[in-house]
Order: C-alpha cells, then structure tokens, then sequence
C-alpha cells in the first residue's frame, strides 16, 4: 500500500497538476497522532513493555513516547524521509531524527503548501512586483536585477508552521495534524527585503507588507488567490527579513518556493511567501486570504478547551515561542545500563534567544542542565547536548525543555488550548529502554 502511494506522490507531480486525478491517492494521509488519553499505569507500562522506574512521576493521561511519534516515509522527488499529512494540497514533515544536521539540508525541510506549485519555471523571466498604496515608486524587478542590484547575504533562520504540534491538542482541532516535524533551519541566500524597500520607498502612512504567490488555488480558479498574508511594516525591514533565491547555495527546492521567496526568521512561516510575484505596502492591516480569523490567530486571553471564541477576542500570531527537539537519538533507543546516552538537539526562541535547556529523565520532577551554543546569527537555532546515566533498568522517557532569555519556559505537557491548535511548545520527549 505505501509502495502504492509511493508512485502515486511521485507521478502526481510529473503530470499536469490541473489534470491530476487527486482523488485517487486520498485527500489525507493516516498518520499516527498524538493526542488520546492512557487511563492507569498499568495500562501505560504495558504499552512501553517494560517496568518504569519513575512510575510515580507519569502525568496522569501521558502517552508514551513511541506511541507520540511515527517515522513512516514517503518520495517526493529531491526531499527524502518525510511523513505525508495531506496531498491535496501536499503537506508533509520530517521526523526529529532526521532534522539532527546543525544546517537543515533542503531534502528535509518540510513542505507546507496551500495551493498547487507553479509549473515550468522561468528563472530568466520570473518578475516581483512591489506596489501598494504606501509604495514610493510601483517597480519590477527580474531574479537577475534583484541578484546584482543589492547585497547578497546569507542567514540561517528557523522557519516553522504555526501550527507544528496540532496533533497534541484536546479535543482536537481542525488542520494538518503536523507532530513535530513542521520545522527547519537551512542557510537562506538572498538579499534583505528592506534594501529593496529603501530603494523603491514607502510612505509615511505604511502599515504592513503583504504578498501574493504564484501558485495555482486547488479550485484551478487562476483568479483566486491561495494565501496572502504578511508583516507590520517594522518586522519588514528588520536586517534578516530576506527575499531569498537559495537554501544552502543551491536552487530553493519546488516545494519550497522556487524560484523566490520571503523568509521572516523567528515567525510562523506562513508569512514567509513562496513561489513570490508581488509584494504590496498598505495603509492598513492586510486582509488576504489566511489574514482573517481564525486563521493563524489565539485568543487574546486563555479560554476553555473546546470553546467558541469570537472574532474580535482573537489576536494575530507575531513571534513565535520558545522550543527545542531532540534530535539524537531516535526515540526507542536501547541501552545497557552501564552505557552512557549521548542526547543532542536544537532549541529557538521566536525573537529571543535560548538562555538554557534542561533535560529530565523523571517525568519533569528533576531536571539537569544540558550544554547549548549560541546562535550563527539571530533567529538561528541554537544546538545542545547532554550525556545522561541512568540510575537503572526500565523504560525512561527524556525530556527537553528550553528557557528563553527572557525567562519564558516550555511547558511540560500541553501550553493553553486554542481554535485552531497554533503555538504548541510542549517539551519534546523521547522513549528510551534500559537493559
């Protein structure tokens, strides 16, 4: 069956995207989630098959860690080991284990797409537009003007989807139900976006940056737009707010944005425009499609899981919180108990830095201070270890849990229920057994 829909992907994108039969190949995927509820520990240690030395620190409805993630892959051409949430349109993450490279290589970047990418491009004749009604001057420019007439620079910047953990909330929500993979940090090449403001100029009066995309909506409708959102003007011009051609020196993958895209480090990606044609400065907050609520939107004050929140109580999702993987090893490892477990990962910050990450291998009832870097450069992850000596046999779960230099912290379990499930920071654990 996967071997099936293996070719299934893998044809559907050598073939007019227009014409494809979608329906074939399902409109989702089964992924494993993590959301459901272990009543008992007798229940909780029958699924981990094996005793668990701090039994008496599980948080009460914890799923084990093995049953929390699922590494099952599928061939997108160029991307290698990824897990489909949904084809139409594609969407797919990577599991942590294959995000341990301190730079993100381009075939494990996770996709998030809204429409279908544009076919046959031209790099030689692709255009972006700025215009708007806060523009100085309406301009064009060619990829080649863009390349030669403005500092060429080169950022890695931690670009993840706002909704990467969704799959942990209850009750559930609706969207792609991404776990953890829906995240990545590869060097960007480009340029920054407020050189080429600065050279057509804005207004006084400028509010926000918007952009629009050049891919297809699902509908075939080449009138509708798929997504189109943007920044306040003041995260526009920041030094790394980039318009990017590259990831790691080479072409942006097709299922990235190629040949042009934005990247706002530090904020949920879907800002970060792909396959880009136009860039407009309004007078006034955006209001494209996925600028209304709820989308990409919380509550401006915690609500009750499950309730209904008005459109005026929500609030648009700025910078991203405080978060971090475990990267190495694999969840499920084996040991001995006289062995040593070397753990690594990253942790990111939205606009801040990390200032630690601890690590625990009770529940969350100690914690111990792991080794971490600082970043290459701002929004950039920052990497960690840690080495870890277990007391005894059994079954362990490890914990990581960043803290930002602000003193905001990752919660154990669950952060505070939305409509839409955004924003999850929930520590990352992984299962390792003792022997």
């Amino acid at each position: 069956m996967m071997k099936q829909r293996e070719r299934g992907i893998h044809d559907l994108f050598a073939q007019d995207p227009e014409k494809a039969d979608w329906e074939a190949f399902g409109r989702r995927a089964n992924p494993i989630t993590r959301r459901g509820f272990v009543s008992g520990l007798a229940a909780f240690s029958a699924l981990v098959g094996a005793n668990i030395p701090f039994a008496n620190a599980v948080p009460q409805g914890l799923i084990p860690a093995p049953q929390a993630n699922a590494d099952s892959a599928f061939r997108i051409e160029g991307k290698d080991g990824l897990i489909l949430l949904n084809d139409r349109p594609l969407n797919a993450e990577t599991p942590p284990h294959l995000l341990n490279d301190d730079v993100t290589p381009a075939n494990r970047l996770f996709i998030r797409n809204y429409g279908l990418p544009p076919r046959d491009v031209d790099v030689d004749t692709w255009t972006l537009i700025f215009e708007g009604e806060s523009i100085g001057s309406y301009k064009v420019f060619t990829i080649k003007q863009l390349k030669e007439r403005f500092e060429n620079i080169s950022r890695q910047l931690v670009l993840e989807c706002g909704g990467n953990g969704r799959a942990e909330f209850d009750p559930p929500v609706s969207g792609n139900q991404w776990t953890l993979g829906a995240v990545g940090c590869p060097e960007w090449n480009g340029i920054r976006l407020k050189d080429v403001l600065d050279d057509v100029g804005y207004k006084s009066d400028a509010v926000y940056l918007a952009f629009y995309g050049g891919d297809l909506h699902m509908s075939g409708d080449k009138e509708r737009v798929t997504i189109s959102r943007g920044v306040p003007i003041e995260k526009a011009i920041d030094d790394e707010s980039m318009i990017v051609w590259g990831m790691n020196g080479e072409d942006l993958h097709p299922m990235n944005g190629h040949p042009l895209r934005l990247v706002f480090g530090g904020w949920p990606g879907s800002v970060s425009g792909k396959w880009l044609k136009r860039i407009t400065v309004r007078n006034t907050v955006h209001d494209g499609p996925k600028m209304e609520s709820p989308s990409y939107r919380v509550p401006r004050t915690p609500v009750a899981p499950g309730s209904a929140v008005a459109d005026e109580d929500m609030r648009i999702i700025h910078a991203m919180p405080v978060k971090s993987l475990i990267t190495s090893p694999k969840t499920g490892v084996q040991i001995s108990v006289d062995d040593t477990l070397k753990v690594r990962g990253h942790a990111w910050a939205g606009e801040f830095s990390v200032d630690s990450l601890k690590v625990s291998i009770d529940f969350g009832k100690t914690w111990s201070d792991a080794t971490i870097k600082p970043a290459v450069n701002r929004y950039a992850w920052q990497h960690w270890d840690h080495s870890i000596k277990f007391p005894t046999t059994g079954y362990y779960e490890v914990w990581a849990r960043a803290v930002d230099d602000q003193g905001n912290s990752q919660p154990m379990v669950l952060p505070s229920w939305n409509p839409k499930g955004y924003l999850n920071n929930a520590c990352h654990r992984i299962a390792v057994y003792v022997s």
